[in-house]
């Protein structure tokens, strides 16, 4: 059995654990490791082919300390590497230019081991502000084994390099269990803008006109669920500050959906919906999953290339435009034309085409 060391967004994201959740089922003879929250174990426990090692344990976290301190990669970490046969980065904005990008570059730098195959799946790349941030990370993909992005745009800028490849995003290949039909209630992901700087002076319009679009749609007749894609990134927080907007009156007609652990459960909440008012990336990709009509709001162009690379066609609004969001044009979408996604299934399965002849 090849063992893969497997590295990924580790803070309780549906969307990312979504694409550990199929990249492990895809490969059941396969042993994965993963370092991550100790929690992460509870996750994955029905499958057998994962072992977490916990990062918040005591030991690590000292030694994570003192790595960190001298500048230098977690031996622990890079010791159990070196056992594997091969390693997976899986993720999606994995490369967006910070204040610290250099130093998030040389992270991915000792996450090289030599003569093992280096696997990238998954992600987008940017937004960036400088060419050399740009030039830095395209030096870097030319050492790994397959480079494969989920979005046209990324794919264009590293083209010319051979190891690149483009495929639809991994969560179209989502297995559905179900599809529920739940007439009367709706989902609306949400997200704290201020957690992004670019969006800090929209918090105020943001949460003003989410908690519009719940009491139209309370209006007329829906429950509203306000979905939290990520505690960490402040999700519950936004969900308090829009159902502080609405009406008592309204407040029993809105329930609250916190994904922490279970991936089933919270796939289900989209499941059971009728309509998807996607704030975050993910919440659009699985309203499409689950045949669902959608209403993006757009937090990055991520989102508008993929929009775009799809041929989706309904309404969205970006951020610099909520101020003149009516909640009647969110419920016209309602009756959007569906979009067919059995093409896309089957490109997102692209991802893997290098990894499955690896792993064979």
């Amino acid at each position: 059995m090849k063992k893969v060391m497997t590295y990924a967004y580790t803070s309780f994201n549906l969307g990312d654990d979504l694409f550990l959740k199929i990249l492990f089922e895809r490969y059941p003879h396969t042993k994965f490791v993963l370092f991550a929250n100790h929690e992460y174990k509870e996750i994955f426990k029905s499958l057998t082919n994962v072992e977490v090692i916990s990062n918040n344990s005591l030991l690590m976290r000292g030694s994570n300390f003192i790595f960190r301190t001298l500048k230098k990669p977690v031996l622990i970490q890079r010791w159990i590497a070196k056992k594997c046969d091969l390693a997976v980065y899986i993720g999606g904005s994995l490369f967006i230019q910070s204040e610290n990008w250099e130093l998030s570059l040389r992270k991915n730098k000792d996450l090289l081991i030599k003569r093992q195959p280096f696997f990238l799946l998954g992600a987008n790349f940017g937004p960036f502000q400088d060419e050399t941030f740009y030039l830095e990370h395209k030096e870097l993909f030319k050492h790994y084994e397959d480079v494969c992005f989920r979005e046209k745009h990324s794919y264009t800028m590293f083209s010319d390099l051979e190891n690149v490849r483009q495929a639809d995003d991994i969560v179209f290949q989502l297995k559905r269990s179900s599809v529920g039909l739940s007439g009367n209630k709706i989902v609306i992901s949400v997200i704290k803008p201020s957690v992004k700087e670019n969006l800090k002076s929209y918090e105020n319009i943001y949460y003003e006109k989410m908690s519009e679009i719940s009491k139209h749609f309370i209006d007329q007749g829906y429950r509203v669920t306000l979905m939290s894609f990520c505690k960490y990134e402040g999700d519950m927080e936004a969900i308090n500050k829009i159902i502080e907007k609405v009406p008592a009156d309204y407040q029993k007609s809105i329930d609250q959906y916190v994904y922490e652990k279970n991936i089933d459960e919270a796939l289900s909440v989209i499941a059971d919906s009728t309509f998807v008012v996607a704030s975050r990336f993910h919440a659009m990709i699985l309203g499409w999953v689950y045949n669902k009509p959608i209403f993006p709001i757009v937090y990055s162009t991520k989102m508008t290339n993929v929009m775009k690379d799809v041929g989706y066609s309904g309404g969205y609004s970006e951020f610099d435009q909520l101020i003149n969001l009516k909640p009647e044009v969110v419920f016209e979408n309602m009756s959007q034309e569906l979009l067919r996604i059995e093409e896309r299934q089957k490109t997102s399965a692209k991802h893997f085409k290098i990894l499955d002849e690896t792993l064979s």
